[in-house]
């Protein structure tokens, strides 16, 4: 029988239904039901609300109305799932208008008061607000906490810490109503990280008291200038400065490039950067400027001024310090990506841990019912240690906002180097958690619906917006260097940025490590503090012997890169410990405190684990390494009846969620469709 005969017989019994008489030995399956966790998940002998409280702090209340605000408007996308409703942006729209809906909602927020004194009221606690009101709406739409952040932060703060008195008056209030709207003209094709770089150039004309901003060539065009494509009406210009011939560095100013009509001002030419992998709410733009010329007042004159005459007038002398000042109130850029990376973080992290906890796969022994998945051991070692660091993370993130707004002269050194090392750890972290989220959701994550895959791409940026994390890292290493230095050449005691410990005779890490001796506080803190101090000192003594030969220093930071980001790393790993500590010490004894100190050996356990750095340069024996492996593994089985509500302290409402993290069989279901 040829084979088209075979075949062509074989289906003919198939379709005839001419089947063996014997018993079917498929056997219809029970279907699956969803039911919430929180009906079977052991309930905490803790308070949330005090764990969330030490989260956020006295900001509990201004997020939850923000929240509110955009749950309650139809806005935001509110759509049912599930028998829930959820709110996220809707990014099947095109570009054009995912950009339309971030401004219709700006708007909103507007009509609301959300803006009012944002810029005008004075003091830390105002500050802070704008942090909270800002990051709070980015927990819906990245591009909604950017767009906000680029016309607050940038173009406002801009005005705010490098303007003086005429500018505040001009322009702060305007700035909050949306009669003027803002970017911040800093990014040039050709330069990004290096500021001192860029190619912009601007001349005073005193026979008419203006001075001229040119684009002389390509690569000094601006670009990804958040606002500029489609929205912003002016923007602070950074340029090189010259003054009768004599180039007086990096200065900011304030030109007018569209008019209230939305057209384009006289020599100004904007294109648009085009479609992005994430962030389309924002109109990102390319800049041009043809030698267009604006009042002598728009130069933002904190730092340095020029006279109707045209004399350069500043007193701070040295340029490279003059630099310094002049950039030292725009860190608020990496205050604001390393608190809302947290967010994100939260937000993936409860989606993927509800959807754990009611999603099953498998079963151990036949008839019996499959496993949750977060009770498979491996799927604890990939989410749950990522709670305990985020945890760490978020009281980091939380002491980075202090210190900004309660910031001084003499504290500015140390907001820097703070805010440089936590913004490149918390979006380093931030990333890394999403992905593993992604993964932990499985082809739910996926969907855009549910949150954590379309993070991704909308977060990708944070690892270099506002500054390269490695560049970064070796900024961190290059201020220690600095400060370690300073204090040898005074001959006193190094002091500030948390170096004390240097002072003190080096730590000794027992020889053989135990569970016991892993989870207490005098020995995270040694290892960390070792750890530090070693590389600080490998760091210095590697740069100066390459001085005494001869080497540039700028060539020695870039061939010493590799120590120069290990030692980033265990400055911000240090310090992230230190604020745990600290918010810890805050806690009386009791359940909280012990599920606290349960995460904080989390943290540092796995930090040990995943560093290399440990290893590498012999802080960890090879023997006492594959003892901190065995502990994260028991640390998990210790945190897992914890999971539901570590994630749900985080307070993010459900409506923010993806709908995988609850009952994901309705919001699936045929009628949903």
């Amino acid at each position: 029988m040829d084979r088209v005969s075979f075949r062509t017989q074989v289906l003919t019994r198939h379709l005839n239904n001419h089947h063996s008489t014997s018993t079917d030995l498929l056997h219809p399956a029970t279907c699956l039901s969803y039911s919430p966790p929180e009906l079977w998940e052991q309930p905490p002998d803790y308070d949330t609300k005090s764990l969330r409280k030490l989260l956020d702090r006295d900001s509990m209340e201004e997020i939850d109305y923000m929240f509110n605000l955009m749950i309650q408007s139809n806005l935001f996308c509110r759509r049912e799932r599930g028998g829930k409703v959820f709110i996220l942006p809707d990014f099947n729209q095109s570009m054009e208008q995912q950009r339309e809906m971030t401004m219709r909602r700006i708007g909103y927020l507007r009509e609301q008061g959300v803006f009012d004194g944002w810029l005008t009221r004075k003091g830390p606690d105002a500050e802070l607000s704008g942090f909270t009101r800002a990051n709070s709406c980015g927990v819906f739409d990245h591009s909604f906490g950017i767009k906000l952040g680029v016309h607050f932060f940038l173009w406002g703060g801009a005005i705010q810490f490098m303007g003086t008195k005429r500018h505040h008056d001009k322009w702060l209030k305007p700035t909050e109503t949306y009669e003027v709207i803002g970017c911040f003209a800093m990014t040039e094709l050709g330069h990004g990280s290096n500021v001192r770089g860029i190619e912009t150039v601007t001349r005073y004309d005193a026979s008419t008291g203006e001075f001229i901003i040119n684009t002389p060539c390509e690569s000094a065009q601006k670009y990804w200038i958040g606002g500029a494509a489609n929205h912003a009406t002016h923007a602070v210009v950074f340029s090189q400065l010259e003054i009768d011939g004599a180039n007086q560095g990096v200065h900011a100013f304030i030109a007018q490039i569209r008019d209230k009509d939305g057209n384009m001002c006289q020599n100004v030419r904007i294109a648009d950067c085009g479609h992005k992998i994430g962030l389309n709410g924002v109109d990102n733009g390319r800049i041009w400027f043809d030698n267009v010329r604006i009042p002598r007042e728009n130069l933002l004159n904190s730092v340095a001024d020029v006279s109707p005459e045209g004399q350069y007038l500043s007193a701070i002398k040295d340029p490279l310090q003059r630099f310094a000042a002049f950039m030292a109130p725009l860190t608020s850029g990496r205050v604001t990506i390393a608190a809302s990376s947290m967010n994100t973080t939260k937000k993936g992290l409860a989606t993927a841990v509800r959807y754990s906890l009611s999603r099953r796969a498998f079963s151990m022994k036949p008839n019996e019912p499959e496993v949750l998945l977060l009770d498979y051991p491996s799927h604890q070692r990939r989410l749950l240690p990522l709670i305990a660091k985020t945890y760490a993370l978020s009281f980091a993130s939380e002491y980075l906002k202090t210190i900004y707004v309660k910031r001084t002269p003499e504290s500015i050194k140390t907001v820097h180097v703070v805010s440089s090392a936590l913004k490149a750890t918390l979006t380093w972290h931030s990333m890394r958690t999403l992905q593993d989220c992604r993964e932990a959701c499985g082809g739910q994550g996926l969907k855009t619906e549910n949150h954590v895959g379309q993070l991704k791409s909308e977060y990708d940026v944070q690892l270099t917006f506002e500054g390269d994390n490695n560049v970064l890292m070796q900024q961190v290493s290059k201020a220690l260097f600095m400060e370690f230095l300073a204090a040898k050449k005074r001959g006193k005691p190094i002091k500030g940025l948390g170096l004390e410990h240097l002072n003190k005779p080096s730590p000794i890490i027992p020889s053989n490590l135990t569970s016991s001796n892993l989870r207490t506080t005098q020995f995270q803190t040694d290892i960390f503090c070792l750890r530090e101090r070693d590389l600080l000192h490998r760091f210095v003594t590697e740069v100066s012997q390459r001085q005494a030969q001869g080497e540039s220093k700028e060539h020695i930071f870039t061939v010493t890169y590799q120590i120069a980001e290990d030692l980033g790393r265990a400055f911000s790993d240090r310090l992230v410990l230190q604020t745990f500590l600290d918010v810890e010490a805050t806690v009386p004894a009791g359940s909280l405190k012990n599920v606290l100190a349960l995460m904080r050996s989390m943290y540092t356990t796995i930090v040990m684990e995943e560093d290399l750095s440990f290893l590498r340069y012999g802080y960890l024996s090879t023997g006492n390494a594959a003892v901190v492996r065995k502990e994260v593994m028991r640390l998990c089985s210790e945190l897992r009846p914890h999971a539901l509500p570590l994630v749900s302290s985080f307070g993010i409402p459900d409506a923010l969620l993806g709908p995988v993290g609850f009952d994901w069989i309705d919001a699936n279901a045929w009628s949903s469709v």
